[in-house]
């Protein structure tokens, strides 16, 4: 059932058209993702959906009695607010009595020391960006609503903040709208794609893998339309041309199916991003880092610290909020003294920081402030302009000459990111990279890292992205502690050490990467008490072991469990095809969605069934 419709709204944003005719619905307990090029009207898009701004053209329809809960790209607050108060004050109602507001505000404190707000009775205008950004994100949870619409939820979460909201939305009991640039989160949460481009809105009922493989199938179907529409036009065109004075005598209807052949619109090809590689030669001495330690107060951010960079080295910290991660890297790029240590610079190294904030004078113009890095920059294709890589950054030249105020969020990012690259560095520090690049953007920055003939530092809590730049991590662990891993984030994660009882496991602190300490008694490998282990030893202590064996249901329900989750697959399948028949029959389109919603559920039991029979067949098999 659809519980929001957008319907053929129009909206103009300081100049620019972001959307024209566009349509979109959200059905009852859908996980949508929202992705599309820094700049289309994603964010725009969230604030019609919310209420918060309203189209130039168009309906908005929302079902009676629903809840929005709505998380913007830049929240506003209170300044004279305590952090506790903010949340209270938007989550408690006056009808509540005095036992559900006792209970409510223990849920908050116990939800903003989770998402690293500890000082609850701080204002919010001595709140960092982050912190504010956390505080709005625990404040739409912990209000009950019908639809969260989330804006960028994972910017400034770390990895541990991040699993945890991953899985609270993925058991959240109703529908979400949301836009982030985090591709495993979009994988793991979504059930839904939007794509917006170019005016228009895009459905793909599938994750963001899934998506990929659906854009890239609809893409090429239109280039064989297109082959073929050109093939098609070419016979036309000899025909129309085949003896001019026999043009009056001509079959009217052939000549109106040419015409309207020829003015049909081909395929627009998406704009993308073009990096070129962008380095200054480096010499035989890299950065050097020799004991660092830097702390601030009681607070130790990195102590005793030693680590020499090597030629193309990848490299990525990660570590919970407010551990010293950034701290480090303004240490490395100079812009702070550490306490004790020392930094050895090489003479030819020019390093290039990309920051977590973008500070930048909104009337100034687009292309002064890349021209201040530098009016030219030699790249693989020889000397660029400013103004041409502004164009490969997807600025075109009426943009370039408009004040930096009038961009997007995303927008001012990809700025940022060029008049960094402006500046030919040979090594990269990029703090936070990800926040409000759009997927896309990201994808083709990797792909420029790849290839890119210098040394790359990166702090992000962006999972793919760690996966697919870093090749080697370095963990912030205890009280600045630094640990070093081989791999990616991936890697990262199955060799760090587990929490066991709440406790950590002891390591080796060693900054040059000593594995975590072995197992002792019965704790497994990773740290923790080996279920298995327990379970053995109890059933020696018994002296017999329960014999295990299917029943004769479950055998028989074993055989054909994987044909009845075949026919269910199946039909689904036929389902999706029927309803994109029938978008404008909305009678029997409720009637398919209905029936859809019944046999998800059935699948989802007989998926739960499968996993328990095939757990116990591999128990009986082990045994025997």
């Amino acid at each position: 059932m659809n519980i929001i419709n957008v319907e053929n709204i129009t909206k103009s944003y300081t100049g620019r058209k972001l959307f024209s005719k566009a349509s979109f619905y959200v059905q009852e307990n859908e996980k949508i993702g929202i992705i599309g090029i820094n700049g289309t009207g994603k964010s725009t898009l969230l604030k019609i959906v919310a209420g918060d701004e309203e189209p130039d053209e168009g309906t908005v329809t929302t079902a009676n009695h629903i809840v929005i809960n709505y998380l913007p790209q830049n929240p506003e607050f209170d300044p004279d607010e305590t952090a506790l108060e903010h949340v209270m004050s938007r989550v408690v109602t006056s009808q509540l009595d005095e036992d559900m507001r006792w209970s409510i505000e223990s849920d908050a404190k116990s939800l903003l020391m989770k998402l690293d707000i500890t000082d609850m009775a701080q204002k919010t205008g001595e709140l960092s960006g982050g912190q504010r950004k956390r505080l709005a994100l625990a404040t739409v949870v912990l209000k009950p609503c019908d639809v969260l619409i989330l804006d960028e939820p994972t910017n400034h979460l770390d990895y541990e903040m991040v699993e945890w909201l991953e899985d609270y939305l993925r058991r959240f009991r109703g529908a979400i709208i949301m836009i982030t640039h985090d591709r495993y989160f979009l994988d793991s949460v979504c059930n839904r794609i939007v794509e917006v481009d170019k005016g228009q809105t895009y459905s793909y009922d599938t994750n963001y893998s899934g998506f990929l493989e659906l854009k890239a199938a609809r893409e090429e179907s239109e280039r064989a339309s297109e082959r073929k529409r050109q093939s098609i036009l070419r016979k036309e065109i000899e025909w129309m041309q085949r003896g001019a004075r026999a043009r009056s005598t001509k079959q009217k209807a052939h000549i109106q199916r040419y015409e309207a052949l020829r003015d049909q619109k081909g395929p627009q090809t998406d704009a993308r991003v073009e990096l070129s590689s962008v380095s200054s030669r480096m010499g035989r001495t890299t950065i050097e880092l020799h004991d660092i330690s830097k702390a601030y107060g009681d607070i130790v951010c990195v102590k005793n610290f030693t680590y020499i960079f090597l030629k193309n080295d990848r490299i990525g910290f990660v570590g919970k909020n407010g551990c010293g991660k950034s701290t480090l890297m303004k240490i490395i790029a100079g812009f702070i003294e550490p306490d004790s240590g020392e930094v050895e610079i090489g003479q030819t190294i020019k390093i290039g920081y990309f920051g977590q904030e973008v500070d930048i004078e909104p009337e100034l113009r687009v292309i002064d402030y890349v021209k201040e890095a530098a009016e030219f920059v030699r790249t693989a294709d020889g000397l660029v302009s400013a103004s041409a890589m502004l164009e490969r950054f997807l600025f075109p030249p009426e943009q370039q000459y408009s004040p930096v105020g009038k961009l997007s969020g995303g927008e001012k990012r990809r700025l940022y990111l060029l008049r960094v690259l402006m500046s030919a560095p040979n090594v990269l520090i990029l703090d936070e990279p990800t926040n409000d690049l759009d997927v896309e953007t990201l994808a083709i920055l990797e792909d420029y890292l790849d290839g890119y003939d210098g040394i790359v530092i990166t702090v992000s809590h962006d999972r793919y992205f760690l996966d697919r730049i870093a090749k080697r991590i370095f963990a912030f662990e205890g009280v600045g502690k630094i640990v070093q891993y081989e791999g990616g984030y991936t890697d990262y994660m199955n060799k760090r050490p587990q929490p066991a009882s709440g406790k950590t496991v002891s390591e080796n602190a060693s900054s040059t990467g000593a594995s975590a300490s072995g197992a002792q008694g019965n704790t497994a490998s990773d740290g923790t008490d080996s279920k298995e282990a327990r379970k053995k030893k109890s059933m020696e202590t018994w002296g017999h072991e329960k014999k295990l064996k299917f029943t004769y249901k479950e055998q028989k329900e074993y055989e054909t469990i994987e044909a009845d989750i075949e026919k269910l697959e199946n039909r689904l399948s036929e389902i999706d095809d029927e309803m994109v028949k029938n978008a404008t029959n909305f009678g029997k389109l409720n009637e398919l969605t209905k029936e859809k919603e019944d046999l998800e559920g059935q699948l989802m039991e007989k998926m739960e069934r499968w996993e328990y029979l095939e757990d116990l067949a591999q128990k009986i098999a082990n045994l025997t």
